[in-house]
Formats: structure tokens, sequence, C-alpha cells
């Protein structure tokens, strides 16, 4: 039995004919009424499945253009339609004859049984002789059934604009709630960046002001305690020399801390000028700044060639500076001292740069305090320092976007890692 589907989208066409296949149905199809009325013509049809509503000839024309026709007016004739759903578009429906009437979509037993309805309620093929008024009135009601069909469209469209329109008002709405925010949200961030301005500029002056306060009286000190050594210390006995010389060391360590504590104050100011950074030439010049603390020493060092990272080439340098001079003075028992100097490429956007020693190591329990400002986890008289050396450090790695962090081992020296992202 050869099938007609007629439907203008190629998706439903595609479904009916998998169906009907499956149940060992020939099928043919038309993407509308003229092509339909083209394909019977040419081939034999058996019966014909339609869809309703579609361009150049619907369904309901189709199915009355079959039913005046001589030659293939008994033809078996099923609308099938998701759009046509009202008593009056079945009563059409009936009106121009056709067998069956499904709605989409429908499953494969209903079709199959509405195809075996209608072959069993075939026509006898007769000459057309359909009465004026019984003409008239299917082409009233075809009208009828397209008008209100148009009339239900523009509804439906008419909602639709109204929906769109309504839509957006509503985005041209959050459009200007939005740019209010934005103008809201910048004047906000320009005042906050002035305050920030004048608190740093209210900071440098302060700190600048605290440390010519501090300096004075420290010089005035160590000055003095140097003129009274010169004046009476042939006359000082043991205990008293050993007291100047607290004095004036313990001016000089308070001197060091102030300049540590304005440099430490200054890192988290400083404008940060991010470029590509050659690690290797870094290293070689901090090490070179070294000459004075390794001159007589017996270090070994382990280089490996460094590439270059993203960052600031004055505040990785003291990252560097920092980093080694901790090495060589926590390395101050050992002979030979063995400081190394590499990196790790695990393959992120990142690289991992570390410092490592043979020095006297630290316990890993107190790792997290190291980096905290004054931290220090030995006494003064075994190891000179103020305890901001490893904070600076923090701080310009995280304005880096990196971390930093710690490894070591009581006497099993100290490995310092710190990470910074690769060229861009």
């Amino acid at each position: 039995m050869n099938v007609l589907v007629v439907d203008d989208h190629p998706v439903n066409r595609k479904l009916l004919r998998v169906q009907l296949q499956a149940e060992g149905y020939d099928v043919v199809e038309a993407a509308n009424g003229v092509e339909a009325l083209q394909t019977i013509e040419r081939e034999r049809v058996d019966a014909v499945i339609s869809d309703i509503l579609m361009p150049d000839m619907d369904g309901f024309r189709l199915c009355h253009e079959i039913r005046n026709s001589e030659k293939v007016g008994a033809l078996p004739f099923i609308l099938y339609t998701s759009t046509y759903d009202s008593p009056a578009d079945r009563k059409l429906a009936q009106s121009v004859g056709a067998d069956d009437y499904i709605i989409k979509p429908a499953a494969a037993p209903v079709i199959l049984k509405a195809l075996h309805d209608a072959a069993l309620r075939t026509r006898e093929i007769r000459p057309r002789e359909i009465p004026q008024q019984g003409e008239t009135y299917v082409l009233k009601q075809y009208s009828e059934a397209l008008v209100r069909k148009l009339s239900e469209k523009n509804s439906e469209l008419q909602g639709a604009l109204d929906s769109v329109q309504i839509a957006h008002d509503e985005i041209l709405k959050l459009n200007r709630e939005l740019d209010a925010r934005v103008q809201q949200r910048t004047a906000e961030l320009e005042i906050a960046n002035r305050k920030l301005t004048a608190a740093n500029e209210e900071l440098e002056a302060f700190s600048s002001s605290v440390s010519h306060d501090l300096r004075a009286p420290l010089r005035h000190i160590d000055g003095y305690a140097a003129i009274l050594g010169e004046l009476v210390g042939e006359k000082l006995d043991e205990e008293g020399q050993l007291a100047l010389s607290r004095i004036s060391d313990a001016a000089k360590q308070m001197r060091q801390l102030i300049n540590d504590l304005l440099a430490f104050s200054r890192i988290g100011r400083a404008e940060m000028r991010t470029t590509v950074v050659d690690l290797e030439a870094l290293v070689a010049e901090s090490i070179r700044s070294l000459h004075s603390e390794v001159n007589g020493r017996s270090i070994v060092w382990k280089r490996d060639p460094l590439p270059r990272a993203q960052g600031d080439p004055a505040l990785l340098s003291q990252v560097f500076v920092n980093l080694l001079s901790n090495a060589v003075k926590y390395t101050r028992p050992r002979d030979p001292a063995r400081i190394e100097i590499g990196f790790r490429d695990e393959g992120k956007e990142e690289l991992v740069i570390f410092v490592r020693d043979n020095g006297v190591g630290f316990d890993m329990r107190h790792a997290q305090g190291l980096f905290e400002p004054f931290h220090r986890l030995h006494r003064a008289e075994e190891f000179e320092g103020t305890g901001i050396g490893l904070a600076n450090v923090r701080r310009i790695v995280t304005r880096h976007g990196g971390r930093a962090w710690a490894e070591g081992m009581v006497d099993g020296g100290a490995t310092f890692y710190f990470t910074l992202a690769k060229p861009a």
C-alpha cells in the first residue's frame, strides 16, 4: 500500500515515514497540497495523510480538490494536524470529505487504525455531482476557518509582540539601572581611590616623620655611648664595658629594625612595573650583592638555569636577596655550606622557584609563622636579624599573584618556595 505523506516540515514527514515503513507501508512525500496533486498524477497513491497548515495549498483545500476529482475522488484521506483543533475545524474536515482527523503527535497504533478504517470506507469513484449550495457551503466553511485561524494567529502574534515590548521595556529599565549603578560604583571607586592615595601619602609622611624622630634619639644614644667609652672606657671594669657595648649594639639593632619596617611598609605601596624578568640575571646580581657576607666562607653553589617569568624586576630582586642572604646566614655553622637555586615547571601557568640549603633548618611546626613580621626561631646571639625579611618575601610574591611556603627539618636544612606567572 502506497501512502502519500504531505507536510511542509521534513522532520514531521520523516517521523511518519519511519512509523509507516516499520509496518510494511510504502511511503512517498510532498511538501504541500500542490506537490501532492502532482505526485498523485504521476504515481500510484492508495491513501493520503496530510497536514493542514501548509504554504501554496493547505490540507483542507487538498482534500476538497481530491474529493472533486473523478479519477481519485474515493482516495482515503486523513488530516493530521497540531494547529486546527476546534469543533468548527473538525466540522470543516467532514465537509471537505476527510475520512479521519488526528491530532499531532499521535502514536503509531492510532495512525494505523485510521488508515485501516479509511480504507474500509473507500468511496466508489463517481462523477462530480455536488449541488451548488453544497459547494458554496463548503467554501464558506473553508473561508470562515481561514479567517478564524488568521484571527487566532494575529492574536498570538499580538500577544507575542506585547510580550516582546514588555521584555524590551524591562531590558531598557535594567540597562538604565545598571548604568546608574556603574556610574555610582565608579564614583565610589574614584572617591575610595582618592582617599587611599591621601591615606598613603599621609602614611608615607608619617613614616618619614616617625623614622626621623626615632632615628635621632638612637643616633644620640649610640653617639654618647661611643663618647662615654672614649672618656672613661679604660676606667670601666669588664662588666661596665660590656654594658656600653650592649647599649651601642641595641641602638644599631633598633636602627636596622626601623629601616626594615619602613621597607616593609613601602613594599605594600610600591607601584608594580610588570614585565618579562630574566630570573637568572637577578640571581647572579643577588649573589654578587652578598660578597661581604660570603667572603672567606666555603660555600658550594648549585644553580639550575632559571627561566623567564612575569613580574617586577626590582621587587623580585628583593625576594632573591632576602632568601639567599637567609641561606648564607643559616649555613654559617656548615663547612662547606651548600646552597641550591632551582625551579619546577609543573605544566601549569606558573613556575615554582626554590632556594635550598643545608643549614640549621627549623621545626615544621613553626613553618606557618616564618613569613610573619618579627617572627624569629633563633636568638639574636645565634643569628642576627629583625624578622622582616621573609615577611617581605611573602608580601612581594603575593602582590605578584603567587604563593610562598617553606619546608625544613631541625639540623637538616631548609627549602623556601615561591611561585611566579610564566610570561604571557
